[in-house]
């Protein structure tokens, strides 16, 4: 496969195993740029994307626009809370008025689960989702994924456990479906309040107790709880406190040298140390952390690069 299946990257779910390894081996290519004394490349210079984020973001947000910046593309950014979206606009009239601008692409991180798609059957641009509420974050699955390939070498059969917030995460959602489209085993593990009904029927295996859990799994992705999506630290309602959410599901190195093997740990970010990780544990030599952080850039240049493709040839 030589271009992508898609017009847009709206979620995993749309994308087949053969875009996902097209995505991932583009992205070797540009991580080797990226190490250079001289890291930008002209492929992107007649192309303008704006990223339009209309929730907070710190790693996603700046990962898009040093992807771009190094693709040589120019750059646009929109926050929603400066907008006209205040004012009442409607998400479709921001959009467009955007792209009267003539722009090309647009990343976009929104609150409501659907609403890239929902943009994409009514506007006329390439939309790459950045994170839609609970439901998808790609380009955030496509990093782990390629991170975890770099580490093992190939992720058929790896056995990967994704621990926390399952029911509020839309980076679970989108590993899921990108790890078993590479051939790997997927487990979740949580608290019952904290893992979505009916979670089996995507082929994943659930478990409610850590420890077992980490006997299982060669991966430990590690999520943090949303606790903006459950109505605030002081209106934890999933579970009696963080305190005892740590104590019965956090991860610490006891735990990891228990278990008797090496077990490679991940974490998307922000990290809540101490609670669902400890720093022993996220500093470790086995932790990809800060490793997935620099191949976000990596996989971001390779989708944008593959969907300005797409532009070029339509």
């Amino acid at each position: 496969m030589s271009k992508l299946s898609v017009d847009h990257l709206l979620g995993i779910k749309y994308l087949q195993p053969g875009d996902i390894k097209l995505i991932l081996d583009t992205a070797q290519n540009f991580k080797e740029v990226i190490n250079r004394p001289i890291k930008k490349v002209p492929s992107l210079r007649d192309i303008t994307v704006a990223n339009l984020f209309f929730e907070n973001s710190t790693r996603t947000k700046l990962s898009f626009e040093l992807a771009e910046k190094r693709l040589s593309a120019d750059v646009v950014n929109f926050s929603a809370s400066s907008s006209s979206v205040k004012k009442g606009e409607t998400l479709i009239d921001t959009v467009n008025n955007i792209l009267s601008m003539k722009v090309d692409i647009v990343v976009m991180r929104h609150p409501n689960p659907g609403a890239p798609e929902f943009l994409s059957r009514n506007v006329d641009t390439t939309i790459i989702n950045a994170g839609d509420g609970t439901h998808e974050h790609p380009t955030q699955a496509l990093l782990d994924t390629f991170s975890l390939r770099q580490e093992l070498g190939d992720i058929k059969g790896a056995r990967v456990c994704i621990v926390g917030d399952i029911k509020h995460s839309r980076v679970a959602l989108s590993n899921i479906f990108c790890l078993q489209r590479m051939g790997a085993e997927v487990m979740v593990c949580g608290p019952t309040t904290l893992i979505p009904k009916h979670i089996e029927t995507l082929g994943v295996k659930v478990s409610h107790n850590i420890r077992e859990a980490l006997k299982w799994c060669d991966v430990a992705n590690v999520l943090r709880i949303q606790l903006e999506r459950q109505g605030g630290e002081h209106d934890v309602r999933y579970f009696p406190s963080i305190r005892e959410y740590s104590q019965q599901f956090g991860i610490n190195g006891e735990m990891i040298s228990q278990t008797g093997k090496k077990i490679v740990i991940m974490h998307p970010g922000p990290i809540n140390r101490g609670v669902e990780i400890t720093s022993d544990v996220a500093d470790s030599a086995e932790s990809l952390i800060l490793e997935q952080v620099e191949n976000g850039v990596a996989v971001r240049m390779a989708v944008l690069y593959l969907l300005a493709g797409e532009i070029g040839r339509n």
